[in-house]
């Protein structure tokens, strides 16, 4: 049985930090890249983060890029997303997404999904 499970949301104020866990099992974690993607209220589903199988390549939104980076542990089957510097456009639900398609900015390009974290930012 296929598991995503995110955890690490919160509320923090401007200019905080957060990190993210998304642990994955069921299937062999190191054949997948692993992503992050969020969903603010009233907003479409946007792509996060990336980092491929070895965690050799990874990519950033523009709106992020300089203050989140995601890595992954193949020994613990789990990827992280470390977010400084926090803005309030950052709220959002955070999902976990697994998979190994050709364009991993694009959601329908996933296998499986975690039901999501929500950060909070306050001004």
């Amino acid at each position: 049985q296929v598991q995503v499970v995110e955890s690490g949301g919160g509320l923090v104020q401007a200019g905080g930090s957060l990190r993210l866990s998304c642990a994955f099992s069921g299937r062999t974690f190191s054949s997948y890249a692993m992503s992050w993607f969020r969903q603010a209220p009233g907003k479409e589903r946007e792509f996060v983060a990336t980092i491929r199988r070895s965690g050799g390549f990874t990519d950033y939104a523009d709106s992020v890029k300089g203050r989140f980076a995601i890595s992954r542990d193949n020994a613990k089957n789990t990827v992280y997303l470390q977010m400084n510097s926090l803005k309030p456009e950052d709220t959002a639900v955070y999902y976990c997404a697994v998979g190994d398609g050709a364009d991993l900015r694009i959601a329908h390009e996933y296998d499986y999904w975690g039901q999501g974290t929500q950060v909070t930012v306050s001004s």
